[in-house]
């Protein structure tokens, strides 16, 4: 999909929200920043800027439904923060700022900044877990911070054996426990991102492992969006008894984010036509593997459809994150953020527009930070990308409409 010019000049907005960057441009460091616009008006118009005219974002081939009315309008800066990394996979924030990175093929927990150096933020490895073993798509993946970390220190992570995909909890310096096993594992579809709900409790997402009937058991872990207590117990109100399943039918989800309602969002992986933005429900079905996309025929009404779906060529998202009232999805085939509006009522308001098209290769994780802004990494280094020297790296975008990364 190419992108036009557009008659219409935008503002860039200035990267500011953490004080290592203001220390940085004190210092007469050059930080590259990179204008995009993103079509509507929902956020007004930007102002003239005699940097150039940002380009005229192309709407996706994506469902008529999510396409009516409304839109939104923002310029975002980009900054790169941290490179020549290894394929990272999960960042997760520090109370003191600072996040920790998984690498999904070393079995490194790196910790980014929060002091910097001439090179970005300061990159320092902080854990290698044994036992991890990174085939294909497993290996070290997603990981999250304890809400009570300042009193247990304790960090989750999601990573491959020789057998099963497991969920552990650890202090950082120590071996990880494992809180979950026997999840399946594949070369393929092995799911992998952990994030603490608004509840308190920890979702976690898997793959349908290649064997696509996995994600229609409800006696498998295969396929499914699991809600578990920090012991890796199922979670009071999960909608199965005595169960970890918090929803089914899903082939392959990377990527989850709740708004402000608390409602939650994931990215899901097809298999060769479409991918898919699904809002999730307790105890639903999504449709792997009978669906593809939105039911049709006599499957109309028997699972959960999408609220947004593209071609695979045009997205194949991992990450998803949700700053304000933008819903942001990192993708890899596509190499390029997926950007979408939420209304109050939790549906998507206007067509989804395409930001960072073609500019940083693969894109796998995006998360908010403390400050606002979004951390976006690049994972060019996964034999499917063509990587460049710097690679992989780590952006930081400030938003201007959205409010994200004001300091």
């Amino acid at each position: 999909m190419r992108t036009d010019l557009s008659d219409s000049p935008a503002r860039l907005c200035r990267v500011t929200g953490h004080p290592s960057f203001r220390r940085r441009l004190k210092g007469g460091a050059v930080m590259a920043a990179l204008l995009f616009a993103v079509g509507g008006c929902a956020f007004g118009q930007p102002e003239p800027d005699a940097a150039g005219k940002p380009p005229n974002l192309p709407t996706p081939s994506a469902d008529p439904s999510s396409a009516s009315g409304g839109g939104l309008e923002q310029s975002v800066a980009v900054s790169v923060i941290a490179k020549g990394l290894e394929v990272p996979w999960g960042i997760a924030f520090l109370p003191d700022g600072g996040a920790l990175v998984t690498e999904r093929d070393t079995s490194r927990i790196l910790k980014v900044g929060p002091d910097s150096d001439t090179n970005g933020l300061r990159v320092s490895t902080v854990a290698t877990l044994d036992g991890v073993d990174a085939q294909g798509e497993g290996g070290l993946l997603g990981i999250a911070v304890s809400p009570k970390y300042e009193s247990d220190k304790s960090v989750f992570v999601y990573y491959s054996t020789t057998e099963d995909n497991r969920v552990g909890k650890m202090v950082l310096g120590q071996a990880p426990q494992p809180i979950v096993t026997g999840i399946p594992l594949s070369g393929i579809h092995n799911g992998g991102r952990i994030e603490f709900g608004p509840d308190g409790f920890l979702y976690v997402t898997t793959g349908d492992a290649s064997e696509r009937g996995l994600a229609q058991d409800k006696a498998s872990l295969g396929g499914k969006i699991l809600r578990m207590t920090p012991d890796g117990k199922p979670a009071p109100g999960n909608p199965f008894p005595n169960s970890l399943v918090y929803s089914m039918g899903h082939r392959n989800v990377q990527g989850i984010a709740w708004d402000a309602g608390k409602r939650l969002w994931a990215t899901e992986f097809g298999q060769s036509t479409w991918d898919e933005i699904n809002q999730i429900q307790p105890g639903k079905n999504y449709g792997w593997p009978t669906v593809e996309g939105k039911a049709e025929g006599a499957n109309q009404g028997k699972f959960v459809d999408p609220l947004v779906t593209w071609p695979t060529s045009e997205s194949s998202c991992s990450g998803a994150a949700i700053v304000e009232r933008v819903l942001v999805a990192a993708c890899l085939r596509g190499e390029r953020l997926w950007a979408m509006e939420l209304t109050d009522s939790g549906t998507i308001l206007g067509a989804p527009r395409s930001l960072l098209q073609g500019e940083y290769g693969r894109l796998r994780t995006a998360v908010v930070a403390p400050d606002g802004s979004v951390w976006v990494s690049t994972s060019n280094k996964d034999g499917r990308g063509d990587p460049k020297p710097d690679d992989d790296r780590i952006l930081r975008l400030v938003f201007s409409g959205g409010g994200a990364g004001k300091s």
